[in-house]
């Protein structure tokens, strides 16, 4: 039996060129002190600290059930963290979305954009008040809702526009 010998093999069979062209997998090890498995699950060192540690999923667990955000602040930096966060959230427990607060420079009437096409898709007047704004919806809403017109696209893309035009005027339909 003769061996057809390759340049990365150096002659022996079995060492080849195997994994020669690889570089090594860099595995992060797990910061608890004496512990050997990978460390694949981040924790915060500190609140708002971008530090992490990177314990196994054992550990991390461990952690984060110990851990205190607060830990280390006095009594009035944790009211007055805790009195910022309550003027953010605004009493909703979420801060408020801005996905729709810039439509666009408003128009001479005061209009942006968006709330202009807001009121053409439900074909309303830019004079129509929060009771009419919310009746046009929730008729439009009952009209192309996706479980009244199953497998119907066209339906499910008028029921997403109205959504959305519903989302930019709800702040004046209260």
């Amino acid at each position: 039996m003769t061996y057809k010998r390759s340049r990365s093999s150096f002659g022996f069979p079995r060492w080849g060129g195997y994994g020669r062209d690889t570089d090594a997998v860099h595995v992060r090890m797990c910061d608890y002190h004496g512990c050997s498995e990978a460390g694949e699950h981040p924790a915060p060192k500190s609140p708002n600290s971008p530090d992490r540690w990177y314990f196994c999923e054992r550990h991390a667990a461990d952690y984060n059930r110990n851990w205190n955000f607060f830990a280390g602040m006095s009594e009035e930096a944790v009211r007055d963290f805790m009195r910022k966060e309550a003027q953010e959230d605004a009493g909703t427990g979420y801060r408020k979305s801005t996905a729709f607060s810039w439509g666009g420079a408003p128009d001479a009437d005061g209009l942006t954009r968006a709330e202009r096409d807001a009121y053409d898709a439900l074909d309303l007047e830019p004079t129509a008040t929060a009771v009419e704004i919310k009746s046009r919806f929730r008729s439009l809403a009952k009209q192309y809702h996706p479980d009244r017109n199953p497998g119907d696209k066209e339906a499910a893309r008028m029921f997403h526009g109205v959504r959305t035009a519903y989302d930019v005027l709800k702040a004046k339909a209260g």
